[in-house]
């Protein structure tokens, strides 16, 4: 790659390309090498130019966004973010998008936006650029428990994930069975597209997957996804185990909060089990090292199969990480750790 992050933007609309390229380029180090309004004038820039990154429209008329999607990362492999609108439909597009092996998403502005379009953008860029897409190319999801007669010990299980967690995620809790462990799980993600992510997954999962709701039981069986927003999902263990949704600023950059859910979590002591995947940034490092302290099982994927392994290792360095585990045996160790009988 040159010393500059040569970008593709892919946009049906000419206003929404002038605004994606002016955020662009208020960082010298990135270089729009070009613009399209469609998938063939797309397809025609990334056999001519040298590209690096792609920022992609999930709705666009003739070859939408997903498909063009499918036709890049078979012929062109590239880290596409994808853009997309607010609304319902753009929002299960993009979660569909990210299963698929898109990068990143970021939303279109809207008023609350429009004095900061693409906030969040630029460090995703670069994000992309610095990510090995080798590292996608896990083993097939498992559809099947690795842990034949699973039976829940009393373990409850905080994951946290950002960049490239929606397909970490899928092939993790794909292989969960009906009576998983207890989970909760904070997956960075924009406001308004965690409902559609918790919807795909119930649909493909045997357990019940379902955004968290303010004092929802925590329940075998069951998984809980903090919804985006400006509310942090913790665990509660009074009166009884349940989910607390609590307002209040970003921590560690974010809201909802990977480490807030595993500060609370912490509570857990031994009964806990801490994961933590793929990732930029250092959101969970010092929430997992609570949990560690507090005699929690706490374990990251192994950096070597993370999209972005920025979390992983900031948890690493804290010395907050028992173990380290592929992605493709992660279910297994996570199954094992929280089956009845077992040895932890």
């Amino acid at each position: 790659m040159s010393d500059h992050i040569r970008t593709l933007v892919v946009d049906d609309s000419p206003t929404m390309r002038r605004i994606i390229r002016a955020s662009l380029e208020t960082d010298p180090r990135i270089h729009v090498v070009g613009e399209a309004p469609d998938a063939p004038s797309a397809r025609d820039l990334l056999t001519s130019e040298a590209v690096d990154v792609v920022t992609l429209d999930v709705e666009m008329p003739g070859m939408d966004g997903i498909e063009f999607l499918d036709r890049i990362m078979r012929y062109h492999p590239l880290p596409v973010i994808m853009v997309s609108t607010h609304t319902q439909k753009g929002a299960r597009a993009t979660v569909e998008a990210l299963a698929r092996g898109a990068f990143g998403c970021v939303g279109k502005p809207t008023l609350d936006t429009r004095h900061k379009p693409f906030d969040g953008l630029i460090p995703l860029i670069h994000a992309a650029a610095d990510a090995n897409l080798q590292k996608r190319k896990a083993p097939p999801t498992q559809h099947s428990c690795p842990v034949p007669g699973f039976k829940p010990n009393g373990k409850v299980v905080v994951i946290g994930a950002s960049i490239g967690g929606v397909e970490a995620l899928s092939q993790i809790l794909a292989a969960f069975p009906e009576n998983c462990p207890p989970t909760l799980i904070t997956q960075h993600m924009p406001k308004g597209y965690t409902e559609s992510f918790a919807e795909r997954l119930d649909r493909k999962c045997a357990p019940r997957v379902q955004e968290a709701a303010d004092g929802m039981a925590i329940k075998a069986g069951h998984v809980y996804l903090a919804p985006g927003g400006d509310r942090h999902l913790e665990v509660k263990l009074a009166p009884t185990l349940h989910c607390t949704l609590v307002r209040g600023p970003k921590v560690s950059g974010h809201s909802p909060s990977i480490d807030r859910l595993f500060s609370s979590g912490a509570a857990l002591g031994p009964r806990g089990m801490g994961v933590i995947l793929t990732g930029m940034g250092r959101d969970g490092a010092q929430g997992l090292l609570q949990m560690r302290q507090a005699g929690a099982h706490t374990v990251s994927q192994s950096a070597d199969t993370c999209v972005v392994p920025g979390i992983v290792k900031a948890a690493t360095h804290l010395g907050a990480v028992l173990n380290d585990i592929a992605l493709h045996a992660m279910a297994d160790h996570i199954l094992t750790t929280c089956n009845a009988g077992a040895q932890t």
